[in-house]
């Protein structure tokens, strides 16, 4: 059973059940709630989530509610009932063990930036150069 939490460890999350799809999404919206280029989600069904802790919700489109964490701001879920009904996308980085879930595909890449194709193509470094 996959388990998770924000930064601050003020919500802690354990998800029970079978995983449908883990993908990672380009749009806007999710870069904007975020502050990532991309952000890495895992769909569950929604009933095995179980929260320790209160996250604060954010409306980001109709129909759309966002769970972070109120004290450090760790964006955590994201519950579309129109277009998933009774599944909770978790946000993969927010696990304690995210290494085994590894993204099967892409979502939103109309929202693409145009500079995303050349990052493979940068300078790599272990750890910040200085």
């Amino acid at each position: 059973m996959p388990t998770g939490r924000c930064h601050c460890g003020a919500i802690r999350y354990s998800i029970n059940g079978e995983r449908k799809h883990s993908a990672i999404c380009h749009c806007e919206t999710c870069r904007r709630t975020t502050g990532g280029l991309t952000t890495a989600w895992l769909g569950y069904a929604s009933e095995g989530l179980r929260v320790e802790g209160e996250p604060r919700s954010y409306s980001s489109s109709e129909g759309v509610e966002r769970q972070f964490c109120g004290t450090c701001g760790t964006s955590l879920f994201y519950f579309n009932e129109a277009m998933m009904p009774g599944v909770v996308d978790i946000l993969t980085v927010t696990l304690d063990d995210p290494a085994p879930h590894a993204p099967q595909l892409h979502v939103n890449m109309a929202d693409t930036l145009p500079w995303e194709a050349g990052l493979d193509e940068l300078p790599k470094f272990d750890r910040f150069p200085g």
